[in-house]
């Protein structure tokens, strides 16, 4: 009956970890031509299911194994959009992989298996539960990256990121050597009432291990300083895995960060909102600047998601329950109009090949008005031009920066706002104002038109509907503080 109960809080990742092996077993067994749709179409109809399942457990915040898995309202609202990006990469990327001649039956497996890793992940309530998630999370990512074996571009990336990818657990693992080293404990809650104990300052030790600890996520959120490896692998990756990396595992690690800054060590707020406020400033710097001059519509974007996760941090900066639901509103927003857009990408194909420059889209609205329209209104709601949800994210952080103080923070991200809004509104002006050129092939396929009809749906509805989602964030935020 024990064990019965404590494994009842990890039903979901149980069930989605035996449909991985099960699925295994459906793909070795079906090597014909329709034998990737089947996996697919399975994996898809689990990750639903899975999703029943999280919801199913309650509200209420139940621990597993000794304390050292956690299932909460915040971990619910995280897998919530976990899943939700899993499930519309990997619908997204069917047709891809079919054109390409890369259909193969691993490729469902790989984004379930990594799903499975990034739920661990934001339900850890222990370092050593985070370092394993985080790894079952990272491992198939950087097969997914060089997933395409002919493509040089694709190997290149798959090896950038396994390198880098391992250099930044390895700062993880150091920081948390020195916190257990100087804490005695890897538990989220055993460092939390030993900060609690000791007043006063913490030990150097324990910040200098803090700090790598949030340079080797911020790796994971590819925030600057650490974004090097994010161009290149977005530019070199697949177009369906990269639209799958700019929205799960981005999701899955800003939750965890921000677990991490609020339950452990909230009592350290001064301590490590400084790390949090440079990470987010170069973050939108970066962000904002770099991506002026890009020609590739996947390496713009992968500057773009640079500055989104910066947005995201000023919300995690203030560390306040506002700060938390702050941030968990704008990745909600954030997933929808990210893969509207990757979704408009897969869709850019002439005779049969696909084109990346941002050129090939000049005079869109004449050949295609109805994707141009959806186009444009996400290009407009990242920029965060009103009333569009993208508007509503940005302020939502910006609010946050400013109850808690922090006013240069949320002047400097309006401004580096108003310098990403440069190429999101270029792209505008070459859809509508450019001559076209030649039409991409149609159809484009019902699973990225429904993806960009969902994201068009979402960054439209959501000034006339945003109760659900900001009732929800603001639940999930407040079980990360309980005596709030």
């Amino acid at each position: 009956m024990t064990v019965t109960l404590d494994l009842l809080p990890v039903l979901p990742e149980l069930f989605l970890a035996l449909s991985g092996l099960l699925l295994v077993l459906v793909g070795v067994f079906r090597r014909d031509e329709d034998g990737t749709r089947t996996v697919a179409t399975l994996a898809i109809m689990a990750m639903v299911m899975t999703m029943l399942l999280v919801w199913a457990l309650g509200p209420d915040r139940q621990t597993a194994f000794a304390g050292l898995f956690v299932a909460d309202r915040f971990a619910a609202f995280a897998k919530q959009m976990i899943l939700v990006g899993a499930i519309l990469s990997t619908a997204i990327a069917l047709p891809f992989l079919e054109r390409e001649q890369i259909a193969r039956f691993e490729f469902p497996l790989l984004i379930l298996l990594s799903t499975l890793g990034l739920m661990t992940m934001v339900s850890a309530n222990d370092f050593m539960t985070l370092y394993m998630g985080l790894e079952l999370g990272s491992l198939p990512l950087y097969v997914l990256a060089a997933y395409h074996r002919d493509s040089a571009r694709s190997a290149e990336a798959g090896v950038k990121y396994f390198v880098l990818g391992a250099l930044a657990s390895g700062l993880l693992l150091y920081g948390v050597s020195l916190l257990y080293g100087f804490a005695g404990t890897t538990s989220f809650l055993g460092l939390a009432r030993g900060l609690g104990e000791t007043g006063g300052a913490p030990s150097v030790g324990i910040v200098v291990g803090l700090v790598l600890v949030v340079a080797g996520l911020a790796f994971k959120i590819s925030a600057a300083p650490f974004h090097m490896w994010t161009p290149d692998v977005y530019e070199g990756a697949p177009t369906p895995v990269t639209a799958f990396f700019s929205v799960a595992p981005k999701i899955a690690a800003l939750c965890l960060l921000t677990r991490v800054m609020v339950e452990p060590f909230g009592g350290m707020v001064e301590q490590w909102r400084q790390v949090v406020i440079a990470v987010a400033l170069l973050s939108m710097l970066v962000g904002g600047f770099a991506a002026l001059g890009q020609r590739n519509i996947k390496r713009l974007m992968a500057y773009s998601s640079i500055g989104h996760a910066g947005y995201a941090l000023v919300g995690l900066a203030a560390g306040s329950v506002l700060g938390v639901q702050a941030v968990l509103i704008y990745l909600a927003i954030y997933l929808f109009m990210n893969i509207g857009v990757f979704a408009v990408i897969l869709s850019m194909r002439r005779m049969g090949q696909m084109v990346e420059r941002i050129e090939d889209l000049a005079g869109l609205a004449r050949t295609q008005p109805a994707m141009a329209f959806v186009m444009a209104m996400l290009m407009f709601s990242m920029a965060g031009i009103p009333p569009l949800a993208g508007f509503w994210g940005k302020f939502y952080v910006f609010m946050a920066a400013i109850e808690a103080g922090l006013y240069p923070l949320a002047v400097l991200g309006v401004l580096t706002s108003v310098v990403a809004a440069f190429y999101y509104l270029r792209i505008v002006k070459l859809m509508y104002f450019d001559e076209p050129v030649e039409a991409f092939d149609r159809p484009i396929g019902p699973a990225p038109a429904f993806a960009m009809g969902l994201g068009g749906v979402v960054v439209l509805g959501f000034t006339f509907l945003p109760a659900p989602l900001v009732t929800g964030a603001k639940a999930a935020a407040a079980a990360l503080f309980p005596a709030g």
